[in-house]
């Protein structure tokens, strides 16, 4: 695993489709989280805030359209694209479940191949800022496609580890990583470091930030974690 790798959150209640879809996002090389019902997945969703998140329209309690309605409505899950999938193909079904914010929509019974096409696509178009867009927060600029770093014009000179953890924090200005997730999503949920290894690299990322001056812009939250801004 490495630190690109996207993760995708799979809400399904039924236990054999379940394991057909987290066996092939697994083979696809993703990163798979899955939770039996909606309320687990909301929780997922929120403390994880994955890439993608696969959703049953037909859940036990909660239906599917009332979790896509949560997931969009929250500030830290709005942009997480979301594919539903469900039996019901009317078209008026489909309006519904795209009129309540979901990304995509696949009728059952589907292909795995075509789902996983649609992963993919959807991955592609919100991925964009990690593999190129240019980053803006105040007055640092992060380009994806150049690895350059600058703050109120002057140059910053980064580590891989520093560039990758700045990227992370200025795609989400504001929100709060905890330490674990930082290390799941910056230097793989498979390379086996302690939660210090963060502080030592959000210290050397702010050491380098703060070089020409300037406040550090990234904020220490007691007990919990780290965010910019």
């Amino acid at each position: 695993m490495n630190a690109a790798q996207p993760t995708v959150l799979l809400i399904e209640d039924e236990a054999a489709q379940r394991e057909v879809l987290c066996y092939n996002l697994a083979a696809e090389g993703y990163r798979v989280l899955q939770a039996a019902s909606g309320d687990e997945g909301l929780l997922l969703a929120r403390e994880n805030v994955p890439d993608a998140i696969i959703l049953d329209w037909m859940l036990p309690v909660m239906s599917g359209i009332e979790v896509c309605r949560q997931i969009k409505s929250n500030a830290d899950t709005k942009d997480i694209p979301v594919i539903m999938l469900s039996a019901r193909s009317e078209e008026m079904d489909k309006v519904r479940g795209l009129e309540t914010g979901a990304d995509d929509y696949v009728v059952k019974p589907y292909s795995l191949k075509e789902l996983m096409a649609r992963v993919r696509a959807q991955l592609r178009r919100t991925r964009a800022a990690a593999v190129g867009a240019q980053l803006v927060f105040e007055d640092i600029t992060l380009d994806g496609e150049t690895h350059k770093v600058t703050r109120a014009g002057a140059e910053i000179k980064l580590g891989p580890t520093e560039f990758r953890l700045l990227s992370h924090f200025m795609e989400k200005p504001g929100r709060v990583w905890p330490r674990e997730q930082l290390l799941d999503r910056v230097w793989g949920r498979d390379v086996f470091v302690d939660t210090r290894t963060v502080d030592v690299h959000v210290g050397r990322l702010r050491k380098a930030l703060c070089v020409h001056g300037g406040a550090d812009p990234v904020r220490t939250v007691r007990g919990t974690g780290y965010a910019l801004g």
